[in-house]
């Protein structure tokens, strides 16, 4: 029996891209994305999600700055912001005369169902030959963010991505991803050789990097990102989300 499909292919294949041609993508195929995306998984049918489709120049061109300038916002055909949106629920418990109980957990679960649901749009977009980026950096100002998708109360974009066909139809090479061993865990968590695999993989990313023409540490993967992360990233991100309407304690 055949154990691999187009399924798995598009999976197994996936590269990041960030350079896209100018060519426009279908309404039928970004539909079929979309449409593709809604029927993701979601924690209790709540469907705590929203995705905003941004085609226009200006917004795009906006986004882009808000995202760090990031480039490749504002070249992309069609970029998505998917938020978490927890606003239907709280329109539910006004039609039946109740109180929304607010708490970490519904802020958890709104979360997760947005990045389930980009996952499978991200899927759907790469199996048309297109090229996917997310934008993390959507959260640098979420406020701001809001305010100019004119978001509503109960609603923060989790990440943004840009789709598109790859500039020349080239995609870039595929980067190396940790050694199985350190992800994949049989019955229970093992750890034993997590430090001696992190250290391979630091070889292992770099040789990649190398083939580039990529000018990057030895220490490929664990050097940049322990510089990333020795401050607190958007300090400011806990009182933003609350001020949206969401409660992380």
């Amino acid at each position: 029996m055949e154990t691999k499909n187009q399924v798995i292919e598009t999976l197994n294949n996936h590269v990041t891209v960030r350079n896209f041609s100018s060519e426009a993508i279908s309404d039928e195929i970004l539909n079929n994305i979309l449409e593709a995306a809604r029927r993701s998984p979601t924690g209790s049918n709540l469907q705590a999600y929203s995705i905003i489709v941004v085609k226009n120049a200006e917004t795009k061109k906006k986004l882009a700055v808000l995202s760090g300038n990031q480039k490749h916002v504002e070249e992309c055909p069609v970029f998505l912001a998917f938020c978490a949106d927890i606003s239907r629920i709280e329109i539910a418990s006004k039609i039946n005369n109740r109180k929304l109980a607010k708490g970490l957990e519904l802020t958890v679960v709104s979360t997760v169902d947005t990045a389930i649901v980009g996952m499978s749009a991200n899927t759907a977009a790469e199996s048309y030959g297109l090229g996917v980026v997310m934008i993390g950096g959507i959260r640098n100002d979420p406020k701001a963010v809001s305010e100019l998708l004119n978001l509503t109360k109960g609603a923060y974009v989790v990440y943004g991505m840009c789709i598109g066909y790859p500039k020349s139809g080239i995609l870039p090479a595929q980067k190396p991803r940790m050694a199985r061993e350190l992800i994949i865990h049989n019955e229970v968590y093992d750890s034993s050789k997590a430090e001696e695999l992190v250290k391979e993989y630091d070889l292992e990313l770099a040789k990649h990097y190398d083939k580039m023409g990529i000018n990057q540490a030895d220490k490929a993967w664990s050097e940049p990102i322990s510089k990333k992360l020795e401050t607190v990233r958007r300090a400011n991100l806990k009182n933003d989300l609350e001020d949206l309407g969401f409660v992380l304690d």
